[in-house]
């Protein structure tokens, strides 16, 4: 008689964890992800939306060798 593993009950979902972001492992973390100033900013969401997007460049066709 083989059942089926029982699982957790369907309705108790834990709540999101409150994180701290200033936490000095969060901290530790964001100095070797941040490139500068701008992308710790954006990395803790303190973003803008009036910031220039970094566009992709379209790949130029190559030179014809005469």
């Amino acid at each position: 008689d083989a059942k089926a593993p029982k699982k957790g009950p369907s309705g108790a979902k834990s709540a999101p964890k409150e994180v701290d972001i200033f936490s000095p492992a969060a901290m530790e973390n964001l100095y070797y992800i941040s490139h500068n100033a701008v992308d710790c900013l954006t990395f803790r969401g303190f973003g803008w939306s009036q910031a220039k997007s970094k566009k992709k460049k379209k790949g130029s066709k190559p030179k014809k060798k005469k």
